[in-house]
C-alpha cells in the first residue's frame, strides 16, 4: 500500500483517491508526440473524498473553478514536459497546492478608514483633474 500524500500537518489524502490517465500531448515534439502518451490527466473526486472536511471541500471547489466537473471531480491536465513521470509529478503538485490553498480559511478583512492625508490627496487630485477638464472647454466671450 502506498503512503498517504501529505497536504498539511493535519490533512493527507490516500493515493487510491487519485486516478491518472495518460493521453497524447498536443503541440510540438516531432514524431515522439504521435507515439508516446506523455500527457497526464489527473482526476480527484472532491465531493466523495473521505479525507477532506466539508468546509475544505467548499473552499477547494471555489478555487478549482473550471477544473471542477459537474460531478464534483477535479481534473488537472499536465503536458508541459516530454517525460511522463515529470508530467505526473507536476499534476500531483498542482493538486496538492490547490488543496493546501483551500485547507486554510481566508483571513477576514478588517475594514479600515482612510487617513485624513489620503482624503486630502484624493480631493486635490480631483480638483486638479477638474481644472484640466475646464480648460478644455470652448473659450468664453471676452
Amino acid at each position: 500500500m502506498a503512503e498517504p500524500i501529505q497536504i498539511t500537518r493535519s490533512i493527507s489524502i490516500d493515493p487510491a483517491e487519485i486516478e491518472e490517465s495518460f493521453v497524447r500531448a498536443s503541440g510540438p515534439g516531432g514524431q515522439n508526440v504521435n507515439k508516446v502518451a506523455s500527457a497526464v490527466q489527473l482526476r480527484f473526486d472532491l465531493v466523495n473524498s473521505p479525507s477532506l472536511s466539508e468546509p475544505v471541500k467548499r473552499r477547494v471547489a471555489a478555487l478549482a473553478g473550471s477544473r471542477l466537473t459537474k460531478d464534483g471531480v477535479i481534473v488537472i491536465t499536465s503536458n508541459s514536459h516530454r517525460d511522463q513521470p515529470l508530467n505526473r509529478a507536476e499534476a500531483l503538485a498542482r493538486l496538492v497546492a490547490l488543496i493546501r490553498e483551500g485547507a486554510y480559511p481566508p483571513k477576514p478583512r478588517i475594514a479600515t478608514r482612510p487617513t485624513l492625508a489620503s482624503k486630502k490627496r484624493r480631493l486635490e487630485g480631483k480638483a486638479k483633474r477638474s481644472e484640466v477638464k475646464q480648460m478644455r472647454g470652448r473659450p468664453g466671450e471676452e
